[in-house]
């Protein structure tokens, strides 16, 4: 006890370094008694066919919602919504296009039109919550639609797209070297995300992204599935919008091409990332009239707190110490030295999923059992284990089940726009998203974790572990900016999520390199993500135990956790934490 006690004295002074003090054996005992049936148990509900896929403002989220708020409240968790709730709400407005009597035609200028059909040929979508649009523009293809200074590369340059249609391609500038753009690992220009929205400020009235499979790092089935029902944006959001966000299929993007006597689509999107590409106008317009249902609906993100105790009560080990004749605290016990200020954990999962298909005969549920059913188990699991613990954390630890990922992240972002606590008091999110039940994980994916000073702790976290840290598999994929936690990173919070690489107990890494591709062929965003009871759950709460343990040190941190200095978030960190 002495010792250990020396050590955290001595932290609180060091620069932040990885943890070496044994870790309390409160906390150990937490950590053991992390239950992998129990986190069946809520995957198994999550993912029943009663749910209905958990499709944001309708029946089965809500049912979802109640479900964890109530797995809080049994856990003893302090409410963290609205109104001395466990649910923040949030105003979405529901988009859903109907395919009957919408129509999308490219119409070149010296040719026939080429009418597509919804679904094998596009997607689309409404962000400006109107029943009705009708475009006809003409379509300029932009490339890979980038502005980036810092990288000198901008797609718009003496570019005026103001009422027309952007053509952009899929992922970043391709590159090789990780100071431009990255290297093979995508950026946040490279999203769909970031597409659309710099579209929309350049004035464009609609942006078609084109498809490719390896640039996309999910094949056609996925947009088609995901652009296939209701598609949500929040209600509050000030930010431009383009009238209709698409996808085109790789066939028609051809076809596009050819109709404007350009070559094919691969043979301008090498020419689109090499420097010097300009913009160009194509002699095509689309015609499009888009027809959706506008469904005004709230969602909410569940939060439960585990308050942080009175400084006066923490003591080391989570003990309460005893006291000798005279009244004094014997000796061997002491307080825990931590910041003063409140530096809490925010543990992250979303609850939502695709919803389901009204009419379409057979396996009509996106059941969502590995996405994320899996880490909203997780983290009720974690809720449960650091509430049973003898004494409360020194700091506060939030648990926050959010709405609307699928759609785009929304219920993060409007997390990390209106946190419980200020966000400058939140030293690190842990997010759980889409953790595979294929067995102990002898491997884990902490991707961004090394862009903050807390890495190094991870570091000697995940040996004590046994966990190998290996880099994502696909860094092309992005998958840094398709979770919740980048939400809460643009908010300044550092945070990562933590998932499993492809290395297994009793098997090899082909082994889980094949089962993962399986997955992101077969079941990602598909009908078929249902639970079976051959699931072997103990990889959940492996890297729940993890998680629960960096979620101690974060909050026994001698220094505030912070982000890099010339990282992209660490401007929002400054704000944050100087307001």
């Amino acid at each position: 006890m002495k010792s250990t006690l020396i050590l955290i004295a001595t932290l609180l002074v060091a620069p932040l370094i990885a943890q070496t003090a044994p870790v309390p054996l409160a906390v150990k005992a937490a950590e053991a008694s992390i239950d992998a049936e129990k986190i069946r148990a809520h995957v198994r509900f999550l993912a029943e066919d009663l749910l209905e896929g958990r499709g944001p403002g309708l029946r089965g989220a809500e049912l979802a919602a109640k479900y964890i708020a109530t797995q809080f409240a049994l856990d003893g968790l302090q409410p963290g919504g609205d109104n001395g709730t466990y649910f923040q709400q949030i105003d979405f407005f529901g988009m859903t296009v109907k395919r009957d009597t919408t129509t999308f035609t490219l119409a070149p200028a010296g040719g026939p039109a080429i009418p597509l059909a919804f679904g094998p040929d596009y997607v689309v979508n409404n962000p400006r919550h109107t029943p009705v649009v009708d475009i006809d523009a003409p379509i300029v293809f932009v490339g890979y639609g980038v502005t980036a200074p810092e990288y000198n590369w901008d797609d718009y340059a003496n570019l005026d797209v103001r009422g027309k249609v952007v053509l952009i391609i899929v992922g970043d500038p391709p590159s090789d070297d990780p100071k431009f753009f990255a290297g093979k690992a995508l950026t946040y220009y490279g999203r769909w995300t970031y597409k659309y929205e710099e579209a929309a400020r350049r004035g464009a009235i609609a942006a078609l992204i084109i498809h490719r499979t390896d640039l996309a790092s999910y094949p056609w089935s996925v947009v088609q599935n995901s652009g296939s029902g209701e598609k949500t944006f929040l209600a509050t959001d000030s930010n431009p919008q383009v009238a209709a966000a698409a996808w085109i299929h790789h066939g028609i993007a051809d076809k596009l091409f050819a109709a404007a006597g350009l070559a094919n689509t691969d043979a301008e999107i090498d020419l689109a990332g090499k420097r010097g590409f300009k913009a160009v106008e194509l002699p095509v317009h689309l015609k499009a009239h888009i027809e959706s249902i506008v469904r005004p609906y709230q969602s909410p993100n569940v939060i439960g707190i585990l308050s942080q105790l009175h400084r006066s009560q923490m003591w080391a080990e989570g003990t309460v110490p005893s006291k000798d004749a005279k009244g004094k605290t014997k000796k061997g016990f002491g307080y825990i030295p931590v910041n003063t200020k409140d530096q809490a954990v925010l543990y992250t999962a979303h609850y939502d999923h695709l919803g389901f298909v009204p009419g379409m005969p057979g396996d009509n549920i996106y059941n969502g059992a590995a996405d994320n059913a899996t880490g909203c188990a997780i983290l009720m699991e974690l809720a449960r284990v650091w509430a049973a613990m003898p004494a409360k954390p020194p700091h506060s630890v939030i648990f926050a089940s959010v709405t609307a990922e699928e759609q785009g992240l929304l219920g993060s972002e409007y997390l990390g726009q209106h946190p419980p606590i200020p966000a400058g008091q939140i030293a690190l999110d842990l997010n759980y998203d889409d953790i595979q039940p294929f067995g102990e994980p002898l491997q884990t994916k902490v991707d961004g974790s090394e862009r903050t000073s807390f890495y190094p702790t991870v570091v000697a976290t995940a040996k004590r572990f046994n966990l190998a840290i290996v880099p994502d598999e696909h860094p092309e994929a992005g998958h840094y900016y398709r979770s919740d936690h980048f939400s809460m990173a643009r908010a300044g919070v550092p945070a990562f999520s933590i998932g499993s690489g492809t290395l297994y107990a009793g098997h090899d890494a082909a082994w889980g390199l094949a089962k993962e591709d399986d997955y992101v062929a077969h079941r990602y965003h598909n009908f078929s993500d249902n639970y079976t009871p051959d699931m072997d759950f103990s990889s959940n709460a492996k890297l729940a135990r993890f998680g629960l343990e960096l979620g101690w040190e974060a909050l026994t941190a001698p220094a505030t956790i912070s982000w890099q200095p010339n990282d992209e978030f660490a401007p929002a960190r400054k704000k944050s934490l100087a307001q």
